[in-house]
């Protein structure tokens, strides 16, 4: 009865995720269409068609070569995160080193926090009304204190956590599917999406955090009390340094409540013991660090967040479609209190919801966030400055390119989430499709930018890998009947 209640979940889930798929797909064609096809109609076609040829030549190279000797395929990792880590340094070299918008305000403050100066002026300033920020601005600052005041050191450090990322996209696919071929073309189809990999120009901390979630999924596969007492640590280190530790957390409660607690279709309160020692330590971590910062006096709000409103009020805003507006921005004095602001906030939320409701806007609004976030531009590019070092042709030119990396995941992801119907399935799977739907759900309230959606690009890669892999798989049966 309960292997039954299980699998019933596991199917809703597969189709919970084909739809999302699906629904990326459509939409990355809807904005494809408006902001090349019709444009520059022969340059997006012929761009198109060589991501096409590279992919399927490339690709199907790596899907030919043996997989059965342990040597060969150690070789071939090796030498994909070398070319990766070549191909990065170059997109460091022709890019400005200048730090912008959120990124400018963690590398402009880590000095003076050194330096013991005050990191905000009044209640409502960027590190008082969002303290959770102090986790990564401590990382910034241990940076600048090994390192000076030297952004190349930031910008070579977030280009080896790719490369750890990228590794373990490879060890999570091994995982899942158990397929060299698929870990490889899931890291393949990773490294080569510029849209994913460009902010290692900037002091973001999605890359840091990004690694420490996939390492925190990879451990807690192992199922061994020791990787989940480690899961607690990462799983903690990468909520201090990224706040979407709760999405994170919610996935895999779930995950446990659903694939630990239900196995061989009988209860256990083993697997349930385990996933509480992740989430102990986990808890103990942040809330030690928290206090810490606390009493050291860098932030007297610790970690917390006290304006939670925010993502609502641009979330939930028709004319914005849910994204960052300046407009909005305008109607509030930033200088007021705390309290005042919130007291502003919450009414604005209210017209929002009232002006939602009575126009019926819920979908249309879901609808382009949605599109926004997962299936148009990623704008990480567009935050590297690129177009000051380089001409307005050249620049989008690279930003088409760059575009086209993340077309390329949505079409397999897509694949891939439709051959999974297909294939009997490991429960694993479920640890990182459940964050990557609690995510895309939670998205839809708050305000979305296309840059938000790094961190899941790894699991969108490892579905893309495996859609590939369907692919290749498909062509090589049909191929060996039409021989027969």
């Amino acid at each position: 009865m309960l292997s039954k209640f299980q699998s019933i979940i596991s199917r809703i889930i597969i189709i919970c995720v084909a739809i999302f798929t699906t629904v990326v797909f459509f939409q990355m064609g809807e904005f494809f269409t408006l902001n090349y096809l019709k444009i520059e109609p022969v340059l997006a076609i012929l761009v198109f068609l060589c991501a096409i040829i590279l992919v399927g030549g490339i690709g199907y190279l790596l899907f030919k070569i043996r997989d059965d000797d342990h040597n060969l395929n150690r070789l071939i990792l090796i030498s994909m995160l070398a070319i990766f880590f070549v191909i990065a340094l170059i997109w460091l070299k022709i890019t400005p080193d200048a730090q912008i918008s959120d990124f400018g305000a963690f590398w402009s403050k880590a000095p003076d926090a050194l330096n013991g100066k005050a990191i905000y002026a009044y209640d409502n300033d960027y590190f008082a009304k969002w303290a959770y920020q102090t986790g990564f601005l401590l990382y910034v600052m241990t940076v600048v204190k090994i390192f000076g005041l030297n952004v190349l050191a930031m910008q070579l450090l977030n280009v080896c956590y790719q490369v750890i990322i990228l590794y373990l996209v490879y060890k999570l696919s091994m995982q899942i599917f158990n397929k060299v071929k698929v870990a490889r073309l899931a890291v393949f189809i990773l490294m080569i999406d510029l849209d994913w990999f460009a902010l290692n120009t900037q002091a973001d901390n999605q890359y840091l955090g990004m690694m420490l979630f996939l390492l925190t999924f990879y451990l807690l596969m192992k199922n061994k009390y020791w990787a989940y007492a480690l899961a607690g640590v990462t799983l903690g280190v990468g909520s201090i340094v990224r706040p979407i530790g709760p999405v994170i957390i919610a996935g895999i409660v779930v995950y446990a409540l659903l694939y630990l607690f239900i196995t061989e279709n009988k209860f256990s309160f083993a697997g349930i013991g385990k996933i509480l020692i992740t989430l102990v330590i986990y808890q103990l971590l942040f809330s030690a660090t928290g206090m810490a910062i606390k009493s050291s006096g860098l932030n007297q709000y610790g970690l917390s967040n006290r304006d939670s409103e925010w993502k609502f009020v641009t979330g939930l805003d028709a004319y914005s479609a849910g994204s960052y507006d300046q407009g909005m921005v305008n109607r509030f004095n930033l200088e007021d209190s705390r309290a005042k602001m919130s007291v502003q906030e919450h009414k604005v939320i209210h017209e929002n919801i009232t002006e939602l409701n009575a126009t019926h806007g819920w979908f249309k609004l879901f609808w382009e966030k949605n599109r926004t976030l997962w299936a148009g531009r990623s704008m990480a590019v567009d935050f590297t400055e690129f177009e000051k070092f380089h001409s307005a042709k050249i620049s989008n030119f690279v930003k088409l390119v760059a575009y086209m990396g993340s077309i390329v995941l949505i079409i397999l992801s897509w694949i891939g989430s439709l051959s999974l119907f297909k294939t009997k399935l490991s429960n694993k799977i479920f640890l990182i499709l459940l964050p990557l739907m609690a995510y895309a759900v939670v998205q839809l309230l708050i305000e979305v930018q296309g840059r938000y959606r790094l961190e899941f690009l790894p699991v969108i890669a490892i579905l893309g890998g495996f859609g590939l892999y369907s692919i290749f798989k498909c062509v090589k049966s049909r191929l060996e009947k039409q021989d027969v």
